[in-house]
């Protein structure tokens, strides 16, 4: 039941990315029933490539323990994480990640590769699939919309001389 609630809440992020023009996905850490980390994905906002919701969760996080070290939380995000993001979950030492839907493109959890398999020093345990529908309906959504937009935008053609 902790799972559904924390993933909620996670989800909750993830509409306001959606809200703010961003990829909706969002990040919660939990250590002993408490969320110490929040995240969403801020990439167009602040213009950066580090802008994904882990990350954010788990400078939040670190910033709130004072330690880098995160080896007594859970990790909760509505999209499974990328190679950048499972890196940052290994060198935070999370024991727990929870994810809502598969990432077929750049999944690096299950779907891509297997981050967390490899042979590095951590290993952390996987829940998949929490609240998986209501993550992959608000990506898809938003893909929606993004598509709609983009074949109304004014394409660029460059000056033809005469």
């Amino acid at each position: 039941m902790e799972d559904l609630e924390f993933m909620d809440q996670a989800l909750e992020l993830a509409r306001q990315a959606d809200a703010a023009g961003e990829v909706p996905v969002g990040c919660v850490i939990v250590r002993n029933g408490e969320v110490v980390g929040r995240g969403r994905n801020r990439r167009e906002g602040d213009r950066t490539a580090l802008g994904h919701a882990e990350l954010e969760a788990i400078n939040d996080a670190c910033r709130n323990l004072g330690g880098w070290r995160l080896w007594e939380c859970t990790l909760y995000v509505t999209l499974e994480p990328c190679p950048m993001c499972a890196g940052a979950i290994l060198n935070a030492r999370i024991p727990r990640v929870v994810y809502g839907a598969a990432d077929s493109k750049c999944g690096a959890v299950d779907s891509v590769c297997s981050l967390f398999s490899m042979n590095f020093n951590h290993h952390p345990e996987v829940v998949r699939g929490v609240r998986e529908e209501e993550a992959a309906a608000l990506l898809k959504a938003f893909f929606q919309e993004l598509r709609v937009e983009l074949r109304s935008r004014p394409k660029w053609r460059p000056k033809t001389e005469n």
